[in-house]
């Protein structure tokens, strides 16, 4: 399978705290009518994979469109030229632009990824029974999610997972904070019979830049 994938890179902007969920969140109301960018309608909220997502590292913001997320980001970002945050307007100095479609699927080698912002696995229903397994437990426990991570964002995405997927994890615990609350993430790397391109997210909090992973083949 391929996917569309379309993205812009600016320059972060340094005196914004988590400039990519301000990005989002000035984004998210100004086209309120268009579910592509915030997954609700009015009380409804759709349970789906992103199709756009905002990343910050590097010391540059990066914004990902997916498919039909692809080509409404494009006509959006293509009318924005200044956007508003904090009550400041800033100027978006644009490094680059790429549009392309990507591989996406099961193969048959294990590739190998590095999560390049933090990796949210853990759920309310499932933190605790984290916390209170063996490092072995724990292991097998964050190779389920990952596998599950990666079927969810496939049936978005239209694609048919149809072979068993096998992965192989070196994962480290970070603490991180969201809207002020402290939770358990992951970063390091992990290897998986399956295609994913670079910059994609996996996990919780995906579109707000969480679980960013970074092919390695590339």
């Amino acid at each position: 399978m391929k996917l569309n994938i379309y993205i812009e890179t600016f320059c972060k902007l340094d005196n914004v705290k988590r400039p990519e969920e301000k990005l989002r969140g000035y984004i998210g109301n100004k086209y309120i009518d268009n579910t592509i960018f915030h997954n609700h309608n009015n009380s409804n909220f759709y349970y789906r994979y992103p199709l756009v997502q905002y990343k910050s590292f590097n010391k540059k913001l990066i914004v990902i469109g997916i498919n039909e997320g692809a080509n409404v980001l494009k006509k959006v970002l293509e009318e924005e030229k200044n956007i508003n945050l904090l009550a400041d307007e800033y100027n978006l100095n644009f490094n680059e632009k790429v549009e392309a479609c990507y591989a996406f699927g099961c193969v048959n080698n294990l590739i190998k990824y590095k999560f390049i912002t933090p990796w949210i696995a853990l759920s309310q229903k499932n933190i605790k029974l984290y916390e209170e397994a063996n490092e072995e437990e724990k292991q097998e426990l964050l190779k389920r999610i990952l596998i599950g991570n990666i079927i969810s964002m496939s049936k978005t995405l239209g694609y048919t997972v149809d072979r068993e997927l096998k992965c192989e994890i070196n994962l480290v615990e970070k603490r991180s904070i969201l809207k002020g609350i402290k939770f358990i993430s992951f970063l390091g790397t992990f290897k998986i019979n399956f295609y994913i391109p670079s910059y994609l997210g996996l996990g919780k909090s995906v579109s707000k830049g969480f679980g960013t992973v970074k092919n390695l083949l590339n």
